[in-house]
């Protein structure tokens, strides 16, 4: 469970960098979902970085999100 937080948390680092581009905010939409998903992976490892990795990257995106108004 560990691993896979970890890789669900990377992916979503990756496809946060190209929505952080004016016009590309509807892919924050994609980032949430999967941080979700690694978030509740996470959640049952004793190493916490999976879970720590994919709360960083949804609070980016969630920001960039209030920032753009939730589509751009």
């Amino acid at each position: 469970m560990q691993i896979l937080s970890v890789l669900v948390g990377l992916v979503c680092a990756v496809l946060l960098v190209p929505g952080l581009f004016p016009g590309l905010g509807w892919l924050q939409w994609a980032v949430l979902a999967g941080c979700v998903l690694g978030i509740i992976f996470g959640s049952f490892c004793q190493r916490k970085i999976g879970l720590t990795i994919n709360v960083a990257v949804a609070l980016c995106a969630a920001l960039r999100l209030f920032l753009g108004g939730g589509f751009f």
